[in-house]
């Protein structure tokens, strides 16, 4: 019953020819044109959530990092607010590359696992995290790894693809030629993930999320797509965080 309701979902919703594929290599094929795409609402969703979450306080003078940077979407905003480092890490080459020819004096690390094990425990002040989390199969262990190489009173903000709309079908995708790529996609609860910082001596600071709602609609109908709005007009479709850890707890 529940494999009927998937397909179900899946040839109702999206195109036929839609591929789906492993975040590295979607990102690998997506970095040619990442940084060219007027009208993706999730990008333009996270601009708007980003500034809420990402300010001075968090970034000034601090050793930052950007988990899952991609093409360095935000760096620019990150370097007006003069951080002392600013560090990319990015499971996918191609995207590192981009963003290399953007900024080519970028401090650059390409991630094999979740563990960041060449790292040192207590590198970073801050850890940025945009529009991944959703991608990273066993999100304890990576969180886990992200709380090691932080400092004792670092802080950890985070946007991604709401998890409700992705246990209901939704999809990140992108065309490429004649088709569409879909990434694939793990869902974390924010509770899920908020318990796991709160639990290891972080406290919430911010938490907000974006509902679909009618000032979206041209999104979908500028991509022939209104019944997806239809479905999910009213479900949150961003969210964002900001935990702080300050007792020390590693």
């Amino acid at each position: 019953m529940i494999q009927t309701v998937k397909n179900y979902i899946k040839q109702r919703f999206f195109p036929p020819n839609i591929l789906e594929k492993n975040s590295v290599d979607a990102y690998d094929i997506w970095a040619e044109n990442y940084d060219k795409q007027p009208g993706n609402l999730m990008l333009d969703l996270d601009e708007v959530l980003f500034p809420r979450l990402v300010t001075d306080t968090v970034i000034a003078g601090k050793n930052v990092a950007d988990i899952g940077c991609g093409t360095g979407r935000h760096w620019e905003k990150m370097f007006a607010l003069n951080p002392g480092r600013l560090t990319g890490f990015d499971t996918s080459a191609g995207m590192l590359a981009r963003l290399q020819q953007k900024f080519p004096s970028a401090n650059i690390y390409r991630i094999t696992d979740d563990l960041f094990g060449d790292m040192p425990s207590g590198s970073f002040d801050t850890i940025v995290s945009t529009l991944t989390v959703a991608h990273i199969k066993n999100i304890e262990v990576a969180l886990q790894a992200w709380m090691r190489i932080l400092k004792p009173t670092g802080d950890i903000i985070i946007t991604d693809f709401h998890p409700q709309t992705l246990a209901n079908g939704g999809k990140r995708t992108f065309k490429h030629g004649s088709s569409f790529i879909a990434v694939e996609n793990y869902v974390h609860s924010v509770n899920t993930i908020n318990d796991l910082l709160l639990n290891n001596g972080f406290k919430l600071i911010a938490e907000e999320e974006i509902k679909i709602d009618e000032t979206m609609k041209h999104y979908y109908a500028n991509k022939n797509a209104l019944h997806v709005y239809d479905k999910y007009k009213g479900f949150p479709i961003i969210y964002g965080l900001h935990l702080t850890r300050t007792d020390g707890t590693e």
